[in-house]
């Protein structure tokens, strides 16, 4: 009898360990959730990237929210600056992070120095407006109003005064994480990002103080599409980071207000995808698509180290309206998943070509070259000088062609060193770089047929880029001026004579 007890006592031991073993590994997960609501707390509110703890009671409680309203003007891209209408002074709002079933009681405090009412449309809210018809709120004004958060996913929240699309387009949207009664599974990095787009009155890149643009925003064609409020806000310095074979969770929105995102992350497959936001998830998903005025949960593992680059995949948007962040892996390779470059060889075309196809006119030299940062160039362009200036661009856009050595490729791309084309004429330099350049030219005495799109680059940035190849590899050491590029992109039409 002794030892069937002393059996009993280990087994009931045993199960109280695994227990307490697996309320520890999944925080709020605890079967013996409680619906009496007990205790109040104030809300902890981040800044993207960054996600407030999870929450790890098993109860619902009173929820006090307090959020700002405030204008302010800021960077939208290096030299470029706008007046963006926020809540709580940046661009997306700050993250709430509250469970189901909490009561939420939402203070939105309107900032004396405001120049227009606010209010605030939380999808996560079952009522009129989704709270705007109770929050509306002028200058220097507070509104208070509360709500049961009924239904758990990743809700939108944007302001909803006349014109909606105004106070939208201008910043005013956020994120609000309504966690399952039963928590969230464990992981090991969490991360904001939101994506939006501006209009701006000044092309992409323009620099000075942009004021909105309502064509551009009724036409549904804007200026800029970014993440987090920003060229560059998630790139250079602003990357997210994590380790290899930790678990990333992104939780992920878009502000709008116009335009769907298909948001990737290359080099990254999501091994989990809650699409819109809900409870539903799908699995092994490259690209998923995001509404305006939608969301996303996407958790992935990275298995490798490296920088892995966050996109909106209509890609014109990613390389030429500012789409694009970085996520920096860091530790040990795993070559038995991904190699890296093995060989870099010369290829003369397959067996079944035409024989008498000049594919090179000379030997092809290839020299060993470093690594890049293709996105030095995107943070602080405008504290550099132009020849810094010029050399960050040139190795971020022009190198893949031309090399770094300038000497291009022969028979393919023409040289840059040494290049009487170049050098005789300013304004056919000027006039490729926006323009493009298409058909036959002579470099050196060597005839080139292909082509060069335009490239999506400022007046400053032309300038820049011309002036260092200008004093690069034994060429005429000529500076190009922001007057001078100005100048030729009104005459659009240039002679390559």
């Amino acid at each position: 009898m002794k030892r069937k007890n002393q059996k009993l006592a280990f087994v009931f031991l045993f199960l109280v360990i695994i227990s307490v073993i697996f309320i520890l590994l999944y925080p709020g997960c605890d079967q013996s959730y409680s619906s009496q609501l007990k205790g109040e707390e104030r809300a902890s509110l981040t800044s993207a990237p960054y996600v407030p703890p999870p929450i790890l009671r098993n109860h619902p409680s009173r929820i006090i929210v307090d959020l700002e309203t405030k204008e302010v003007k800021k960077r939208l891209a290096d030299g470029v600056e706008y007046v963006f209408w926020t809540f709580g002074g940046n661009v997306p709002g700050k993250f709430i992070r509250v469970k189901e079933g909490d009561i939420v009681e939402f203070n939105l405090h309107n900032n004396p120095t405001s120049k227009m009412p606010h209010n605030i449309d939380l999808h996560a809210v079952t009522g009129p407006g989704g709270g705007a018809t109770s929050s509306f709120t002028a200058p220097g004004h507070t509104s208070t109003f509360s709500f049961k958060a009924l239904n758990s996913g990743l809700y939108v929240y944007h302001c909803a005064t006349a014109p909606v699309g105004m106070h939208i387009a201008n910043g005013m949207y956020g994120l609000i994480l309504v966690e399952p009664k039963e928590g969230l599974p464990p992981v090991d990095r969490e991360y904001y990002v939101m994506q939006s787009e501006f209009y701006t009155q000044g092309r992409y890149g323009e620099s000075g103080l942009q004021p909105f643009a309502q064509q551009k925003a009724e036409d549904e064609n804007p200026a800029y599409v970014v993440f987090n409020g920003s060229v560059g806000a998630l790139t250079g310095d602003n990357a997210i980071q994590a380790k290899t074979g930790e678990t990333i969770r992104l939780y992920i929105g878009n502000g709008g207000p116009n335009l769907v995102s298909s948001f990737h992350v290359i080099g990254e497959i999501f091994d989990k995808v809650f699409t819109e936001g809900g409870t539903r998830s799908n699995h092994n998903v490259q690209t998923t698509l995001i509404p305006a005025g939608g969301s996303a949960i996407v958790e992935f593992k990275v298995e490798v180290p490296g920088t892995f680059i966050l996109v909106d995949h209509s890609i014109f948007r990613a390389f030429n309206k500012g789409a694009i962040g970085m996520l920096k892996v860091s530790g040990n390779e795993d070559l038995a998943i991904y190699s890296g470059k093995q060989k870099d060889q010369v290829y003369f075309g397959s067996d079944d070509e035409d024989e008498d196809q000049d594919l090179f006119s000379g030997p092809l030299n290839l020299k060993s070259l470093p690594e890049i940062d293709n996105t030095q160039h995107i943070n602080n362009e405008y504290g550099l000088d132009p020849i810094e200036l010029g050399k960050s661009i040139y190795t971020t856009t022009c190198f893949a062609c031309h090399q770094l050595n300038g000497e291009g490729m022969p028979g393919v791309f023409p040289p840059l060193a040494k290049s009487d084309f170049l050098n005789k004429n300013k304004e056919v330099a000027i006039s490729a770089i926006i323009n493009g350049l298409t058909g036959e030219v002579t470099v050196n005495g060597k005839t080139y047929n292909g082509i060069m799109p335009p490239q999506n680059l400022n007046n400053k940035q032309v300038a820049a880029v011309l002036t260092y190849v200008y004093n690069q590899w034994g060429n005429s050491g000529k500076k190009v001026s922001e007057d001078e590029v100005a100048e030729i992109r009104e005459k659009k039409v240039i002679s390559m004579k």
